[in-house]
């Protein structure tokens, strides 16, 4: 590639970005009743700031029923004020912003979303745990409606992009995947079926998108579960997609509640977890994480990988080529920048390396072998659904004490991911 093409400016249907990299939608929790805060807009800002062509506010639900955590937001019109100063506040940086749009199905409970949870069919989800039911027609209709307004929302809180949430097995991925959706009507069984919610979905967000909103949708390639859609259907799935003329997939892949860490790559901190875990909310999973063996069947951990999806993702680039794909996860440098360029994508997202260092982008600039640093022990994870989204490193500099075991989790699973990374460059 040429050496300059990462920070030239790129058309994303009506919008430019004045370079390619986006931070992804990583769930903050930095909302609080489910209404922004001024560490909300801090953190977009500092990424902003940081150099980002644009910055993605994490998982709006698009109605109560779709929320998952008080500090999620959802579509209404009280919080349109604090939303645009918050895209104020980005584009005052010049970065544009994104907000990605969904609905978290059964990935929910009765006393967050204040009705009984919902998804493709009726039955027991364990990770919540929690009872839901299956949506009826009318209902899957209200929600497409839903979708559409919610874009209109987006443009008045000052959005210049929306990104619809089709994977990780929230509610549109519950209908597409064989895994959740066994029902018998016009919704289900066949491909055609299950993906039939989805397309209703990018109609209505697409006519809603007029001329001046890009759209990009974030899909699954493959689920990495039991009976879940194989990459064979994940490419069936994005051709889908592309039929709607989007401006953008991103390719990720996994699902929340049984391969987690296929989503966030590399190890799943079980005792950072488990020590900052809301007991109201998990108390079942914080007691299952502390017996020894249980928790690895539970949520299983894998090696880090830098890159991890771009074996998977450059066979969706051989299938699809009449819309972009947005690659996603792993990328730890500026080389890893660079690779992504070299194969052809023409734009990615980022998340941890933001975490930790907000100014990433402009540290590649200056230096094009730059290495965030970022141990990848996903500490930010095991804390950030319970508290926010925080490197260990930011939390010590505020001055916030980590209990001693969690900084020998800490120590641990960084050294194992530098081993791992160091065991795969030696294996080339």
């Amino acid at each position: 590639m040429k050496e300059n093409k990462l920070f030239t400016p790129y058309k994303l249907g009506p919008i430019t970005l004045r370079n390619r990299i986006i931070r992804s939608a990583a769930f903050e929790n930095m909302a609080r009743g489910n209404a922004p805060t001024q560490e909300l807009q801090d953190y977009h800002v500092s990424v902003a700031r940081g150099g980002v062509g644009m910055t993605t506010v994490a998982y709006c639900a698009v109605d109560l029923s779709g929320v998952s955590f008080d500090g999620q937001l959802y579509v209404r019109p009280e919080i349109i004020p604090d939303m645009k100063k918050l895209t104020d506040a980005i584009h005052a940086e010049g970065a544009k912003a994104s907000i990605q749009l969904g609905h978290c199905g059964n990935m929910t409970h009765f006393y967050t979303c204040h009705c009984m949870p919902v998804s493709a069919d009726s039955w027991f989800n364990l990770y919540s745990p929690t009872i839901h039911r299956r949506l009826r027609v009318d209902e899957i209709q209200a929600l497409v409606r839903k979708f559409g307004e919610a874009v209109d929302w987006s443009r008045e809180c000052g959005f210049d992009c929306v990104e619809i949430h089709a994977g990780h097995a929230y509610l549109l991925s519950q209908f597409i995947s064989p895994r959740t959706n066994h029902r018998h009507d016009q919704y289900g069984g066949s491909f055609e079926n299950r993906v039939r919610f989805m397309n209703e979905v990018l109609d209505e967000v697409m006519a809603h998108a007029g001329n001046d909103m890009a759209v990009v949708v974030k899909t699954n390639m493959w689920d990495d579960c039991w009976h879940g859609s194989d990459l064979e259907e994940g490419i069936k799935v994005a051709k889908e997609i592309a039929k709607h003329r989007v401006h953008g997939i991103v390719l990720s892949g996994g699902t929340v509640s049984r391969s987690p860490m296929t989503i966030l790559g590399g190890a799943m901190p079980y005792k950072t977890l488990a020590h900052y875990m809301n007991m109201k909310s998990f108390w079942w999973l914080k007691a299952a994480l502390n017996i020894p063996g249980v928790h690895q069947i539970m949520l299983p951990t894998q090696p880090f990988k830098e890159l991890y999806f771009m074996d998977k993702a450059k066979l969706f680039q051989k299938e699809i080529t009449d819309v972009p794909l947005i690659y996603v996860g792993g990328v730890q440098s500026g080389d890893n920048c660079r690779q992504i360029m070299d194969e052809g994508f023409e734009l990615f997202q980022i998340a941890h390396v933001l975490i930790k260092d907000p100014e990433f982008v402009h540290h590649v600039q200056e230096n094009p072998h730059y290495h965030a640093g970022c141990g990848r022990s996903n500490y930010c994870v095991g804390r950030m659904y319970t508290l926010n989204m925080k490197c260990h490193e930011c939390v010590e500099r505020d001055g916030e004490v980590i209990a001693p075991r969690i900084q020998r989790e800490i120590a641990e699973l960084e050294a194992n991911a530098r081993k791992s990374v160091a065991e795969q460059k030696m294996a080339k």
